[in-house]
């Protein structure tokens, strides 16, 4: 039986030969690399599945430039990015989506990914709990640490208003293309019960 590493040079020569331009050729190299560590690295057919995941996923991670273990908190892991306001303000060298504010707080600007009635509608911003409290709550939310970057989805609807009435009540609304007015509205507020579990509840 083949060893890895010929298992995978197989591979990319046919590759090549089939799909010069292929996007992993340029990296032929450093995969093979890996493979031969791999495959010297003694797995057995059932550690092999495992391992083989688990190193995917680190490098697929990095790759995007995303944290591979969790995020400390650590005062090293920050830079100041305060010119990018006027307030003082920090930015994670390890999640560029984590900031954190001058009076100590963290937040995590993807926390929450609304998700509207139809497939493509999905944005992050600031929608109404209900029609009843008018309690806005916003995609950003505090972080705790120990913190590993995770994002919910939670279900919207839009609700039509006019512009005047929607001025009128000082509400957070959007104004389409179409000059159609709405704002938006969760669809279940019990959805943010999983949220509001894994990260502290920001006020807006």
């Amino acid at each position: 039986m083949t060893n890895t590493k010929s298992h995978a040079q197989l591979e990319f020569d046919i590759l090549q030969s089939t799909i010069p331009d292929a996007a992993i050729l340029p990296f032929k190299n450093e995969i093979l690399a890996l493979c031969d560590k791999f495959g010297q690295s003694g797995q057995s057919g059932g550690s092999a599945p495992y391992t083989a995941c688990v190193i995917s996923k680190a490098v697929e991670l990095l790759l995007l430039q995303q944290p591979i273990c969790e995020i400390t908190g650590h005062e090293s892991e920050w830079v100041n990015v305060s010119d990018l306001g006027n307030e003082l303000l920090y930015q994670n060298k390890r999640c560029s989506a984590l900031f954190k504010n001058g009076d100590g707080t963290c937040s995590y600007v993807d926390a929450i990914v609304w998700k509207g009635e139809e497939e493509w509608d999905t944005f992050t911003g600031s929608v109404y709990v209900d029609n009843n409290s008018w309690e806005l709550i916003r995609s950003k939310q505090n972080v705790k640490f120990p913190f590993k970057p995770k994002t919910f989805y939670v279900d919207v609807v839009r609700v039509p208003i006019s512009k005047q009435e929607a001025e009128n009540n000082n509400l957070h609304y959007i104004e389409g293309s179409d000059r159609e007015c709405y704002y938006t509205v969760l669809k279940d507020p019990k959805q943010l019960d999983e949220v509001f579990e894994y990260y502290n509840k920001r006020v807006c």
